[in-house]
């Protein structure tokens, strides 16, 4: 069966009715939520949003805001009966025209012929523009004396005004105060405007439903945990707090809204690149009691939060809202990784036979904290992709003090969560290439290791020795003397338990055939 079968616009038709006759919810259900929704997808990276870079202008280059939302409005509106106009206000400056969808819940005949979006928003320079060869009148304060003066305007530019007198002198004025003119031209309104010429057979008062999509917003997932020492120095608990940031640059404000987001990647079709920066105020924060707090549910191939409360997302804003209660207590454990190759080195073109390749070490331990997304751990919920932020208690004076920080992608219930925090002070480690040798008649090469790991603490550590095996891709451990656990084709696992203050060394060597 072929999933990518074409379907001809026939087929398209006869879903859209059978759809359109079976799905469609009772008139009295869709009213109950009369009023706002607002659906808002994300696709920014995990913690890739800088929001330091709230209160700049747009400028040529900088980013767009990496998400958009569709806005669902029910509102009742007066329409002509026949053909008539009507202008539908405060949609989003950033709405796509193209995905407008109008429908008369009380009169199934109406329908939209034409749409007009109209977005040439009033502004000053707009404004004194459309008054060019027109007469003005304008206030100039030169010390503490203001003179009024009346002409036809000539040019506009960089706060400059250019006049001419009805004595017929030109005038250059600068720092002008006041300038009075006549009306509003055509064609600049005050806020985005949808303007329809809309058919109805039997017209008056109806219950409109409009819906749109809009860039310019976004949401991601930010995550505190307060970590605390457990039975032993690998053990521990953390504290695991969510809340949701909403960024909102839309050009619109969401009053008293229901908002649900969407957690997964959406695919949409790609666009040109517009380019608009950031710019807001500061975030404001919000929580409330659990059953009016975010309600997970699957949806399709992605996860939907839906809050239980109407929520207000003000334009030019970042809002913050409780994604779930605080969970106490998660079990965590600490692990200490010493991958002293740094990283995979990958080649390329077939068999690395240069000695160098890959022998270089570091010397530093990397910390991570790792706990289970599990019911029984007390977690057990979709994670959104975020920023997850990690401190400690300080019990000396009972403050919180910051250890680390990590991003995570979406991550299912019953999934490990890996988190990194940094380097390990006090525990080190040494990598050394001890032999090298190649046989290129019988296409085979081996390699040789010796890792120590020294422990300055005073408790004992647990440290995972990482080893990546990237010169072929068949290859085979045939000395060590400590047992390794193959992780995956390239890499290998050897787990050191070391007392306070104690040095131990593992020597391995493996072989590549070819």
């Amino acid at each position: 069966m072929n999933l990518f079968r074409a379907a001809t616009p026939r087929h398209f038709a006869l879903v859209l009715a059978a759809g359109a006759a079976s799905a469609g919810p009772a008139l009295a259900e869709v009213l109950k939520d009369a009023g706002t929704s607002i659906t808002i997808y994300s696709s920014a990276q995990p913690g890739g949003v800088d929001v330091g870079l709230l209160g700049q202008r747009p400028g040529w280059g900088a980013p767009q805001v990496p998400g958009y939302a569709v806005v669902r409005d029910i509102r009742k509106m007066s329409l002509t009966q026949g053909r008539g106009e009507v202008r539908f206000t405060d949609v989003a400056a950033q709405i796509d025209p193209t995905t407008v969808s109008f429908t008369s819940l009380s009169d199934p005949t109406a329908s939209v012929l034409e749409q007009n979006y109209q977005f040439d928003l009033v502004s000053p320079e707009k404004l004194m523009n459309r008054f060019i060869d027109s007469p003005i009148a304008v206030n100039v304060r030169s010390g503490d004396t203001v003179e009024r003066i009346t002409g036809t305007l000539l040019s506009s530019s960089a706060g400059t005004l250019v006049l001419k007198g009805e004595d017929g002198r030109i005038r250059m004025l600068s720092g002008a105060t006041d300038v009075a003119l006549p009306s509003l031209p055509d064609g600049l309104i005050t806020r985005p405007t949808l303007v329809w010429n809309v058919a109805s057979d039997t017209g008056g008062e109806q219950d409109v439903r409009v819906s749109y999509q809009t860039g310019g917003i976004t949401w991601w997932a930010d995550y505190n945990l307060t970590y605390a020492d457990g039975k032993d120095a690998n053990h521990g608990t953390i504290d695991v707090g969510a809340w949701v940031s909403i960024l909102n640059q839309s050009g619109g404000t969401y009053k008293d809204a229901k908002l649900k987001l969407v957690a997964g990647d959406v695919h949409r079709a790609p666009k040109p690149v517009d380019r608009n920066n950031y710019y807001g105020v500061a975030p404001s924060r919000s929580a409330g009691r659990d059953e009016e707090g975010f309600q997970e549910k699957s949806f399709f191939e992605y996860h939907l939060y839906t809050l239980g409360r109407p929520a207000t997302i003000p334009d030019n804003s970042t809002k913050q809202v409780e994604l779930f209660p605080t969970a106490r207590a998660v079990p965590c454990e600490k692990v200490l990784v010493y991958d002293g190759q740094g990283g995979d080195w990958w080649g390329y073109g077939g068999v690395q036979s240069d000695a160098g390749f890959g022998a270089q070490s570091k010397k530093d331990v990397d910390v991570f904290l790792r706990f289970e997304n599990t019911k029984p751990a007390g977690m057990g919920m979709p994670l959104p992709a975020g920023r997850i932020r990690v401190s400690k208690l300080d019990t000396a004076d009972g403050s919180l003090e910051f250890i680390g920080e990590d991003v995570i992608r979406h991550t299912p219930q019953g999934e490990q969560v890996l988190i990194k925090l940094g380097q390990a002070f006090d525990v080190v480690g040494e990598r050394t290439q001890t032999n090298f040798k190649i046989d290129s008649t019988r296409k085979i090469m081996e390699e040789s290791f010796q890792i120590k790991v020294r422990n300055r603490k005073a408790e004992p550590v647990t440290v995972i020795v990482q080893e990546h095996l990237n010169r072929w891709s068949a290859w085979e451990v045939i000395r060590q003397d400590v047992e390794s656990r193959k992780l995956d084709h390239r890499t290998v696992h050897f787990t050191l338990d070391l007392r306070p203050d104690e040095e131990r060394a593992i020597t391995y060597t493996v072989r590549y055939t070819w």
